[in-house]
């Protein structure tokens, strides 16, 4: 092979090295197109089936987040649980669906679609914006008078009622601050960041997620009945365990509050840790 053949090999290479990594990052961010969730409800996800369980963990997403990030829980959670994570229209294998920009329309469309899966006790995680969606929905089956969960894991947000009201509308940033903005929360993957396809197809998800946290309005009610564990990263600068001890007014229930190492995302960083708690949790239900 002479200088000019190694280099458009080398050329070819670093494209084909390139378009895999890109592929990859869809993988992620966007979920397997192609893999069956095991149920005919679009909203529901189960990454190991298991029929003879006798509690479900239903796990609500983050901002732009999809069912991938439960994919290994149920190798680490007690085996009578059965883990389904919920997806979002707009999000994972529903890209191209109408994505939901406010939260009470989104929570109403929920609890029509987990309905039929109430059938068994279960309990609720949610992270983020997943921990609002999961506490504003189990109100929500309350007021309904339907099954509710027997344990709320809420995630990675501040008590509802400590929300900063003059917190900045970031859904409404132009693209380069919006994208700035992302860099700055650390959970946006680089490969995204610095690759236009890939911000065309994830901004517009994360502007609607961030449209249903930042819009949201706090209205009080009595407190919930079931368990409620508040959870948290040591270096998250927007979420303080101050924050998160504040939950303790919404359950008339068992509370408490566990921290772990690293930021905002420390449901990846110290993911054996935090299924350790959960697990403990699920076994004294």
């Amino acid at each position: 092979m002479d200088g000019h053949e190694a280099a458009q090999f080398e050329k070819k290479d670093g494209r084909a090295r390139w378009s895999l990594a890109v592929k990859r990052v869809r993988l992620t961010l966007f979920g397997d197109m192609t893999v069956s969730n095991g149920s005919t409800n679009r909203w529901m996800t189960f990454p190991l089936p298991n029929p003879e369980a006798n509690l479900r963990l239903f796990c609500f997403p983050y901002a732009g987040g999809n069912p991938l990030i439960y994919r290994t829980w149920p190798f680490s959670l007690p085996a009578n649980v059965e883990v389904c994570a919920i997806q979002l229209p707009g999000h994972g294998n529903r890209l191209g669906e109408p994505l939901f920009n406010r939260l009470t329309p989104l929570i109403h469309a929920l609890a029509a679609s987990l309905s039929p899966y109430l059938n068994k006790p279960f309990a609720f995680f949610g992270h983020s914006m997943g921990a609002l969606i999961s506490f504003e929905l189990t109100r929500l089956l309350r007021c309904a008078k339907l099954e509710q969960p027997r344990h709320l894991f809420v995630s990675g947000h501040r008590a509802p009622q400590t929300r900063d009201k003059k917190r900045k509308r970031t859904f409404e940033l132009p693209e380069a601050e919006f994208i700035e903005e992302l860099r700055r929360l650390n959970g946006t993957p680089r490969e995204v960041l610095d690759h236009p396809e890939l911000i065309d197809l994830m901004t517009p998800i994360l502007r609607a997620d961030f449209a249903i946290a930042q819009t949201y309005e706090y209205v009080d009610e009595r407190p919930l009945d079931c368990h409620l564990t508040a959870l948290g990263g040591l270096r998250d600068k927007d979420v303080a365990r101050g924050h998160l001890e504040a939950w303790q007014t919404h359950t008339s229930g068992k509370f408490n509050v566990r921290m772990f190492p690293g930021d905002h995302f420390f449901l990846d960083t110290a993911r054996l840790s935090l299924l350790e708690i959960i697990s403990m949790e699920l076994r004294r239900l």
